[in-house]
């Protein structure tokens, strides 16, 4: 397949030469005279390269690149800067954006050339690299959808058959019954449903950081509010009030609500459902050297072995005899991918039948570049 080049130069003569070398050279060519039309060429065109002058009216180069880069299609198309003068701030400024190269003008038809090769030779690996994880995860998907979405969706399913065909059969007491079944059920279905694609995406953005950086996000969290508003809402699902212990320090972290929300709703949903009613299940978070922030939690239940807590967060199949027998399966996978996704980190220590203690570790400062 033809390589695709597009070049955005305000100067005729050199857009035109380049362009020429390259359709020479085999490749497919499109010239764009300011940086405006290059944004708009680049998002229809779709080209493996872009090589771009830094100035230029309408746009200039790094306009170019910021837009681009914001763009999550046209985001890692990789890009080269044509410059008149190497200076180190300019150079610097256009790396910090987000550009794979510069050219000095002048320069030679080889050095063009030899730029263009280098950067479709690591683009190719790239892609190659990341379609690869990107197969493995839809093998993960098919093997696990139909597998843990089969139990709620059988119990929907029968319970819904004996609502609309024997109702005249049943109690009134027992028709609250069936239908409480149903949005329980329900309730789990959605759970999965919404697990399995924030898993996928995650799992995405762990190979590739364009993604990573939109999903990463710009918010910042309210800590001591987020945590107990999700601890006090699943401890009073279970009807564990009296055992949810809160030690909780005020402090705001760069990570979206909805995901520091997700990793707390994770490590409780284990918590809660790994220990016996009765048991303390205890949250706290604290700041560290005023740089991270610690959550941890911890219950006493069934606990973990080394092997388990090994295979937390590994790509691998979701099985169901494992994932109901551990307990801990794709929850904490995704709630270690959200604290890796924000710069931090998910460690376990457990004693197999007397506690586990679940430790995310996150920075306050700034977000971290993938």
């Amino acid at each position: 397949m033809t390589n695709k080049i597009l070049v955005i130069e305000d100067q005729d003569s050199i857009r035109t030469n380049i362009l020429e070398l390259l359709d020479a050279e085999g490749y497919e060519v499109m010239g764009a005279e300011n940086g405006r039309v290059g944004v708009q060429l680049a998002r229809e065109f779709l080209p493996e390269v872009i090589i771009s002058d830094i100035i230029m009216p309408e746009l200039d180069g790094y306009g170019v690149l910021l837009e681009l880069r914001q763009d999550p299609v046209a985001a890692t198309i990789p890009f080269i800067f044509l410059t008149a003068k190497a200076d180190k701030a300019d150079l610097r400024q256009g790396m910090n954006l987000g550009a794979d190269d510069y050219l000095v003008k002048p320069f030679t038809q080889r050095e063009l050339l030899e730029a263009i090769s280098a950067r479709l030779s690591k683009h190719s690996q790239v892609s190659a690299h990341y379609e690869q994880k990107l197969d493995e995860l839809r093998n993960n998907i098919t093997a696990s959808l139909p597998h843990e979405f089969l139990t709620p969706l059988t119990v929907i399913l029968s319970a819904a058959e004996i609502l609309a065909l024997h109702s005249d059969k049943l109690t009134a007491a027992e028709i609250p019954e069936f239908a409480e079944r149903i949005r329980t059920s329900a309730q789990r279905l959605l759970r999965l449903i919404r697990n399995f694609l924030l898993y996928s995406q995650l799992e995405l953005a762990a190979y590739d950081p364009t993604k990573a950086k939109f999903l990463r996000g710009l918010r910042v969290s309210d800590v001591r509010a987020v945590m107990v508003d999700v601890a006090v809402r699943l401890a009073q699902q279970v009807d564990r009030v009296s055992d949810l212990q809160l030690d909780l320090q005020d402090a705001t972290v760069p990570i979206e609500p909805s995901h520091l929300g997700k990793i707390v709703e994770e490590l409780l949903n284990n918590a809660f459902r790994y220990s016996s009613p009765g048991t303390p299940v205890r949250v706290r978070c604290a700041t560290e050297d005023e740089r991270v922030l610690v959550l941890s939690v911890m219950d006493r239940g069934h606990g973990m072995t080394r092997a388990q807590i090994a295979q937390v967060g590994a790509y691998m199949q979701f099985e169901r005899e494992r994932y109901e027998q551990q307990g801990q399966g794709l929850g904490l996978t995704i709630a270690k991918r959200l604290a890796e996704l924000h710069g931090g980190e998910l460690t376990i220590e457990s004693v197999p039948g007397q506690k586990t203690i679940v430790r995310v570790v996150l920075p306050q400062q700034g977000q971290a570049d993938r």
